[in-house]
């Protein structure tokens, strides 16, 4: 664990092994604990970095809702990577996290060496859908604020697991309604220009994710889509031996970097 302050808050992070760096961000609700799995999967080939997002986990969570943004977490992203001496990484994630990773590469495709989308979905070009969403977003703070971290009963495995590692129920009603709440379809928009590698990971079980991972795998130029049998939501946890071996097969079958 190490904690550094970047954009006027403390990031709590993890960083292990060495080589090419990739990035892995964890899903709303979740922590970076989520991926612990995979820094003992990847062990020294790859320099494993994990972090917990604002409001979640044992980053800070500022009181001031206007903190949460993708452009802010975008940010965050870029600001860990930098410190950490990193100009360019494999950049990915689950369910927001992947959401993020997205907007990270149209942010900033210069820092992108490859992109893994794991269970997550681009957002949607439909305002009534998006509205839809937002609404489901807004519920779930408002849950929040009411009954604190008990409004998770029932959720995915990766947020159950995280439970006793959050600051803050007030943090994550902002970050629902600030990152998990989408403000247009930039992300959907921009899939058929992202020109790096992209693995895309998707449990069979997880049937909300199904048609968003296969839509993304028709839109990004070469993206690989791979089905995990008998996962969920959680696809690194609920079948862990066969996502890290997906992983492997993929970050192994990338060119040496700076090619």
């Amino acid at each position: 664990m190490a904690r550094v302050a970047l954009n006027g808050i403390e990031i709590d992070y993890a960083m292990t092994g060495r080589g090419r760096p990739v990035i892995l961000s964890h899903g709303y609700g979740a922590t970076r604990r989520m991926w612990d799995g995979q820094h003992a999967a990847l062990g020294d080939r790859y320099r494993l970095i994990t972090w917990d997002m604002r409001g979640h986990g044992q980053t800070e969570t500022p009181d001031d809702p206007a903190q949460y943004s993708t452009e802010l977490t975008v940010s965050d992203m870029r600001a860990l990577l930098q410190t950490l001496g990193v100009s360019r990484a494999v950049i990915g994630g689950l369910s927001l996290g992947g959401y993020m990773s997205l907007a990270f590469y149209l942010a900033h495709p210069e820092m992108v060496e490859a992109l893994i989308i794991c269970d997550s979905g681009p957002g949607y070009r439909n305002a009534e859908a998006r509205t839809a969403w937002n609404q489901r977003a807004h519920q779930r703070a408002a849950d929040l604020e009411a009954r604190g971290l008990d409004a998770f009963g029932g959720r995915s495995r990766e947020v159950r697991e995280a439970l006793s590692h959050h600051r803050s129920a007030q943090g994550l009603a902002h970050a629902a309604r600030g990152m998990l709440a989408q403000q247009d379809s930039r992300v959907i928009d921009g899939l058929a220009s992202i020109r790096v590698p992209t693995l895309i990971i998707v449990g069979d079980r997880d049937e909300p994710f199904l048609a968003p991972c296969q839509y993304m795998a028709k839109k990004v130029t070469g993206a690989r889509l791979e089905t995990i049998a008998g996962a969920g939501h959680s696809s690194n946890l609920d079948e862990p031996a066969a996502f890290d071996r997906i992983l492997l097969d993929f970050l192994d079958s990338l060119p040496p970097a700076g090619r």
